[in-house]
């Protein structure tokens, strides 16, 4: 009857209408109610107005939403040039290899310079990109990589922007963990390898093993039946180093290495950094066209124009063509390593540009947060299902998700941590920094990175660090220089400066071990074998002596004494007495027999060949456990 009334009152107002009959148990002995749901679809635009009316708002009519096309705004790559545009270009080479095989060394000897006195441990710290002119006329780009282990994604980056690869490998050394990952950069990118044995001057120096060694890594060498180039130098001597130029001058021409020198530049930036005089500088290598001062750039949401440009040596240019690396000075922020470069008409293309890009990246941001948030809803609804469907197979009609009682919840405020501020001096050497703390998985202390940067220490870096009770690290940075007068109201705060970044990151464990709470530690001091048993008297009572020979150390009445049987612990405490012969004595030495009552209440039994611990627990500052694989 209900349902009927429904349908003629209904007929006045549309021509739609659904009925949903919908089972529900309402939890009591005889059957199922049954509620209906309406889903009513009004068609005539009068009867609407009419509703809205009577509940005493206004109806407001709009055209229905339709989602527009939105253009691109952004900047991109010029398609490729004709080839009547393509002039010859300078060959970029990267130089890769392990750690101290001599890479920086090499360099220094084909520009005549002092890189290595320059580098701090004799370590590459990030990606330094040089032009060099040789003897022949030709003109060579050359990247020195860094070979540390923890500079991997540079060398990534040193092998996807290049030409050709020199692989230098130490005579002496062989091939070695950073070597295996420069070939498999180089091949990823597809890049060709001339392979320079390095070291020979020295009387251990094996190039006949460097290269069975590179054989098996997949490197086949011309004199091994292969196609690639090998050339025995000494970096350090000077030793065939024309005989590496030629080599590389030939795999270019072979290549017909060609670059197109006019209309928009594109680059790709190598590192970044802050100046403390100059402000925000990027090291670039200019991939397309011409870069002269004034242009205007983009880089990821970052933006520049350019004021002044400079070369390896730090003498201003006014124009950059392909392969050419540059210093580049007027970016308004900094641009991340591994950005591309792209220039653009004017200032007004730049904001329009970098609005865009912005918008797109929150606009990302914001869709991977809906995922997030959709995922963690099913996965909550899907326990919750579970956890319902089991109270009912246990009988329980209704339910409510369990309060948590405040003593089972879990309190972390005991947990030491460590947290701090972290400067560099460019970004390639905070985002090595960085993906070293990936690694850190010791639940021993936090590891809290307050915050992180380019650019001299500063003081809100200070300031930031008091708040928290941290510490302030600087990579090859200075203080700011309006820091001088403020630097005393931060005197408690700890500020720590390194030019070697495995000394940062030892100092950082370090900091940390000394922040975890001591722990006991037990140390042997003695170890006796029970020979037999026998009582004596002690007063009218009688007491059960273990009749034992010190068999290690020695037994000292003052620590404690454990009972061990078969590998099992049967007394752990002090000793009731300590006797030699029949007098009570304060140690026993190795060798000695004696006499141990470990328990007064005779409850013990001591049989043949029983151990006895005599140790002692001191209090000692645990080490964090995290390796850096240097």
């Amino acid at each position: 009857m209900i349902v009927d009334s429904i349908r003629r009152h209904h007929q006045k107002l549309s021509t739609s209408l659904m009925l949903i009959p919908v089972g529900v148990d309402d939890g009591r002995d005889g059957g199922d109610v049954h509620a209906v749901f309406i889903i009513v679809v009004i068609d005539r635009i009068e009867v609407i107005q009419e509703i809205v009316k009577l509940t005493g708002m206004k109806a407001q009519i709009k055209p229905k939403y339709e989602e527009k096309l939105v253009l691109s705004k952004d900047a991109v790559k010029r398609p490729p040039p004709e080839p009547s545009m393509l002039v010859r270009r300078a060959p970029i080479v990267t130089i890769m290899g392990h750690v101290d095989h001599g890479k920086t060394t090499l360099l220094d000897a084909l520009r005549h310079s002092h890189i290595v006195d320059q580098e701090f441990g004799g370590i590459t710290q990030h990606i330094g990109a040089f032009s060099v002119k040789l003897d022949t006329g030709e003109q060579i780009t050359f990247l020195d990589t860094p070979g540390h282990a923890i500079f991997s994604a540079m060398r990534s980056r040193g092998a996807h922007v290049t030409d050709i690869v020199v692989l230098v490998v130490a005579a002496d050394d062989g091939v070695m963990k950073q070597t295996v990952e420069s070939i498999r950069y180089a091949k990823e990118a597809n890049v060709p390898i001339i392979v320079a044995i390095n070291k020979m001057d020295k009387p251990d120096a094996n190039p006949e093993r460097a290269k069975r060694e590179l054989l098996q890594h997949g490197i086949q060498l011309e004199d091994m039946g292969g196609d690639v180039q090998s050339v025995h130098i000494s970096a350090l001597k000077g030793t065939n180093l024309k005989e590496l130029q030629e080599a590389i001058v030939a795999q270019a021409e072979m290549m017909e290495l060609n670059g197109d020198p006019t209309g928009l530049a594109e680059a790709v930036v190598l590192e970044s950094r802050t100046d403390p005089t100059r402000g925000k500088l990027s090291t670039a290598l200019i991939q397309r066209g011409t870069l002269r001062r004034g242009s205007f750039l983009i880089a990821g949401a970052a933006w520049a124009k350019v004021r002044a440009m400079f070369n390896d040596r730090g003498q201003p240019i006014n124009e950059a063509p392909p392969a050419t690396p540059v210093e580049i000075l007027g970016w308004k922020e900094l641009p991340s390593a591994g950005d591309q470069i792209l220039q653009v008409e004017n200032e007004h293309r730049v904001h329009e540009v970098v609005h865009w890009r912005t918008k797109q990246m929150k606009d990302e941001q914001a869709d991977r947060q809906r995922d997030e948030v959709r995922v963690n809803m099913e996965e909550h609804q899907t326990a919750h299902r579970v956890a319902v469907a089991e109270l009912r197979a246990r009988g329980y009609r209704f339910w409510r998700p369990p309060i948590k009682k405040e003593k089972e919840s879990v309190d972390t405020s005991h947990v030491p941590r460590l947290s701090f501020v972290l400067k560099g001096d460019v970004d390639g050497s905070v985002e090595a920094i960085l993906d070293i703390f990936e690694t850190y998985q010791s639940d021993q202390c936090r590891l809290d990175v307050i915050h992180y940067g380019v650019g001299p220490i500063t003081e809100s870096d200070l300031e930031m660090a008091s708040l928290f009770q941290g510490v302030v690290y600087g990579f090859n940075v200075p203080f700011a220089s309006n820091l001088n007068k403020t630097k005393t109201a931060f005197k408690h705060v700890p500020v720590r400066q390194f030019n070697i970044i495995y000394k940062l990151l030892e100092d950082i464990r370090d900091e940390m071990s000394a922040r975890l709470p001591m722990i006991d530690v037990e140390e042997t001091m003695g170890e006796a074998t029970v020979l037999q048993q026998f009582d004596i008297s002690e007063g009218k009572r009688k007491i059960r002596v273990a009749g034992c020979r010190c068999s290690s150390g020695q037994l000292d009445r003052k620590n404690r004494f454990r009972l061990i049987r078969a590998g099992r612990v049967l007394f752990d405490g002090p000793a009731h007495s300590l006797k030699h012969h029949k007098n009570d004595v304060p140690t026993v030495k190795k060798g000695v027999e004696c006499g141990v009552s470990l328990d007064s209440a005779e409850t013990l039994e001591y049989k043949a060949d029983d151990q006895i611990i005599c140790y002692h627990v001191k209090q000692q500052k645990p080490k964090i456990k995290w390796e850096f694989n240097f």
